[in-house]
Parts: structure tokens; C-alpha cells; sequence
């Protein structure tokens, strides 16, 4: 098999397995009045999970290390998670606090910082260094500022969710450092 019908054949998996997750909510909406997607909702969703699944599929097609598709695996659903939980329910108040657009500078910090360490596993683990520090002075300038009082959250609540992915991008961190110990001369570009 050649590369492009492997990526074809990935590309239609991703696909595949996008659609079955998107009807869970489906399914729920027919049997509960708690779960009420739009259209824009399905759509946005599967856009999130598709382009994830893409993405992880195109980062990891020329490493042979499990431990840099860990590491990238664990990078792209924290970010997905963060994206998600912000748009849905929100991390300070409600999803509609505009004080919450400012964890979209994380997701760009991943991005940029991906495309400029080349995602080798030494910038990789820069990157994620880089967004659990922006992730924890969020936290700080929120908490300090009073920002969460506005709608109210609790500090327990600031801290908790903020910490939960401070501690996943650091984790993702770890895993490249290691990946970089095992391989020293890898690009996936």
C-alpha cells in the first residue's frame, strides 16, 4: 500500500469514527430534553474532531516513537478539551464571560510554538512548557483582577480546572522530553 491510500485510509477512519461520536449526542437529544444541539453544533463538533484527528494522524505519520505520538496525543486532546469545555460551559463564569477568549492565546501559543520548533520533540516540549505557564498566568491575572467574580465562580473552581490543564500540559511536556532523549534527530516535517 502505497502513502496516499494509507493517509486515504486514515482520513476516511478519522472520518468514520468523528460520525459515531456525534451520535451520542444525537441519540441523547431523541431521549432527553437536557441535551438540545443545533445544526452549527454538529457541525462545529465534528470541524473540532475531525481537524484533531487530522492533525494527530499528520504529526505522527513519520515518528516510529510511541512515546512522541503519546506526547502529541495527550497535546492535541488538551487542547481540544480546553477549546471544548471553554465553548460549552466556560472556564470563568459562563461560556458567554468574553474574559474566557483569552484561552484561545494558549491554543495559539500551541500552534505557533509547534510550527516554529518544527514539531521536533525539543520545541514540542517548549511549547507545552510555554502554554502551562500562560495557562497558570490566566489563572494568576483572573484571580488576582477578580474576574471570576463576574459571573461567579468559586477560586476553588479557577484553580481546579486551570490546574487540571496546567498539569496535562506539562505531562505533555515531560513525554516530549523523553521523546527527545530517545530520538535526537527526528522532524515530522
Amino acid at each position: 500500500m502505497n502513502k496516499n491510500q494509507s493517509l486515504y485510509k486514515s482520513i476516511a477512519l478519522i472520518a468514520l469514527t468523528v460520525g459515531l461520536l456525534l451520535m451520542i449526542p444525537l441519540i441523547a437529544m431523541q431521549f432527553s430534553n437536557d441535551v438540545v444541539w443545533t445544526l452549527s453544533d454538529f457541525v462545529f463538533a465534528g470541524t473540532l474532531l475531525f481537524g484533531t484527528g487530522l492533525s494527530y494522524r499528520l504529526m505522527t505519520r513519520k515518528s516510529g516513537l510511541p512515546i512522541y505520538r503519546i506526547a502529541i496525543g495527550l497535546a492535541l486532546f488538551t487542547g481540544l478539551l480546553l477549546i471544548w469545555v471553554n465553548l460549552a460551559v466556560g472556564i470563568i463564569g459562563s461560556e458567554d464571560n468574553p474574559i474566557n477568549l483569552v484561552y484561545f492565546g494558549v491554543i495559539f501559543i500551541g500552534i505557533l510554538g509547534a510550527f516554529m520548533g518544527r514539531f521536533w520533540s525539543r520545541g514540542m516540549e517548549r511549547t507545552m512548557f510555554a502554554m502551562a505557564i500562560t495557562q497558570a498566568v490566566i489563572t494568576a491575572i483572573t484571580l488576582i483582577g477578580g474576574f471570576y467574580q463576574s459571573p461567579p465562580s468559586t477560586v476553588f473552581h479557577i484553580i481546579g480546572v486551570n490546574g487540571f490543564f496546567i498539569t496535562l500540559y506539562i505531562l505533555s511536556a515531560l513525554l516530549f522530553r523523553h521523546a527527545a532523549k530517545d530520538n535526537k534527530s527526528t522532524s515530522i516535517i
